[in-house]
């Protein structure tokens, strides 16, 4: 247990939300149960680093987090997320909606 991160000088609800509700985010890191998930034993992991899910609600902890809980595709799984557990991951545009060479406004 000596890798535990300590951030109790950051206060993230002085900011907005760094992610939106629908938003595609993937797991940073693996996350495994501290016993909060219920079904699921402590230690069982929830969501393995670089999963892709989607952010489907967020609430706040401790009046100074804000808790994304996101559902991941490959698990199904709907896990509580804090911001450093979380990368956005890059929207792309459709190939189809992109302008042809020849359609591009002269």
């Amino acid at each position: 247990m000596n890798n535990i991160v300590r951030d109790s000088d950051v206060v993230e609800l002085n900011g907005p939300p760094a992610f939106t509700f629908g938003e595609k985010v993937r797991a940073s890191r693996t996350v495994r149960n501290d016993g909060t998930f219920r079904g699921k034993e402590i230690g069982e992991i929830l969501a393995r680093r670089g999963e892709v899910g989607y952010v489907i609600s967020i609430g706040t902890f401790l009046q100074k987090f804000y808790i994304y809980g996101v559902e991941f595709l490959e698990s199904g799984y709907r896990v509580g997320m804090k911001r450093k557990e979380l990368d956005p991951v890059g929207s792309c545009v459709e190939s189809d909606d992109l302008p042809l060479p020849d359609e591009a406004v002269s």
